[in-house]
Formats: structure tokens, sequence, C-alpha cells
């Protein structure tokens, strides 16, 4: 099976950094974008497999949208806060799964798990 592509959108550059270089290693092709029009945009244009999303660049609308419109493609968002409430709103919007943006490594897992059930 073919590595999918992924795509990144991050509001910290830190983070973002942080997150390519470990994501690099696992798939063929990882992008970091830097507005939500970018992110559509790449998704459509690659047929991204994975997103990783910054809650704070996307509302749940938005996270519900890009679910409805994409439905290939799964949703790991991320925030820089535990906020249990905000979190299941976003599971319940159609994101996969939801990690703290500072666990780098706890999002590359959440990464490879949505990847392994979706090819199941």
């Amino acid at each position: 099976m073919q590595s999918p592509n992924v795509v990144v959108l991050q509001n910290d550059s830190a983070v973002a950094e942080s997150l390519l270089n470990s994501l690099k290693g696992s798939f063929r092709y990882v992008q970091n974008t830097r507005s939500l029009s970018d992110l559509r945009a790449w998704i459509a244009r690659n047929r991204a497999e994975v997103v990783v999303l910054d809650m704070e660049a996307a509302s749940l609308a938005e996270i519900s949208q890009l679910s409805h419109e994409f439905p290939k493609a799964r949703i790991v968002c991320t925030h820089r806060i535990a906020d249990e409430q905000m979190w299941t709103a976003a599971l319940n919007a159609g994101a996969a799964d939801v990690c703290p943006s500072s666990d780098t490594r706890g999002i590359l897992s959440a990464v490879m798990r949505v990847r392994a059930a979706a090819a199941a």
C-alpha cells in the first residue's frame, strides 16, 4: 500500500515545523499550508488522505465543511489547550481525532491510527 499525502495547517510555525519533520519519514508527501483556502486547494489537488488542522485556524463549521467536502480525508485536529468540551465538538464536527498541539508524538500516533483505520 502506498503512503498517503498529508497536509498540515498550524498557526504556530514551530509546531508546524516539528510536525513536518516527524511526518516526513512516514508519508509520501507532507505539505505545510498557511491558510484554510490553501489547505482546501491542496487537499483537492493532491487528494490528501490525512489533514492535521489547528483548531485555531478553523471554526467547527469549517471542520464540518471540510469533512463533508473531502470525505476520504481524515482530519486530526490540534489545539494548544486541552478542553474536553471543545474536543468533543470537533469530533462531532467530523474530526477523526484531536490532540494537544504540543504533543508531536501523540499527533503522529493519531495520524498513523486514522490512516490505518481508513485503509481497513
